[in-house]
């Protein structure tokens, strides 16, 4: 799961860095910066919402919004493995997939999944992720099976609480 406060701290801190601060340093430090900072920090705050809980298309559309304003470039999104496991990068992975890339290679997936390229192979032998006809991964499988490990750790809290519950029943009875 997104941490949203997270992902809306990452959202301001990337934003400060790409934006502001070469917006700030054209403008000679003008006051109008520290306004448009306090905008950011509202809005990212709005966004990381819309990311998080948002119906698919608000999310969808939030997160392209947002990825091709901090990531512009003439060329494919290709971030370094290491996004993948950020707030953002985790919450492309879930809602996503990959934004742009029909496939993905073993490496990225390995990275959107936290795991090792030897995990997607075992994954994809086993039918758990698509293989792409052209070679990698499907991103939208990588999608769905965050969603699916997302859906049984939900499963075990809940499952916990109604132990704890039972327990402490139990411990009132006695």
């Amino acid at each position: 799961m997104v941490d949203r406060k997270q992902l809306a701290e990452q959202l301001v801190r990337v934003l400060d860095i790409r934006l502001l601060d070469p917006l700030e340093i054209l403008l000679d430090g003008d006051d109008s910066v520290a306004a448009l900072r306090t905008v950011v920090r509202i809005r990212a705050a709005t966004w990381a919402d819309r990311i998080v809980d948002g119906d698919d298309r608000t999310a969808i559309g939030t997160i392209m919004r947002v990825v091709s304003t901090l990531y512009p470039d003439d060329g494919p999104f290709e971030p370094p493995l290491d996004w993948w496991r950020t707030p953002l990068g985790r919450a492309v992975s879930r809602r996503v997939g990959h934004p742009t890339a029909p496939a993905i290679s073993y490496a990225v997936a390995g990275a959107m999944l936290g795991i090792t390229r030897q995990g997607v192979h075992d994954l994809v032998n086993r039918g758990r992720l698509a293989r792409h006809p052209d070679g990698g991964v499907v991103p939208a499988s990588v999608r769905d099976r965050l969603l699916h490990l997302d859906g049984q750790a939900d499963r075990a809290h809940l499952d916990g609480q109604a132990d704890r519950a039972h327990l402490d029943g139990q411990a009132g009875h006695a």
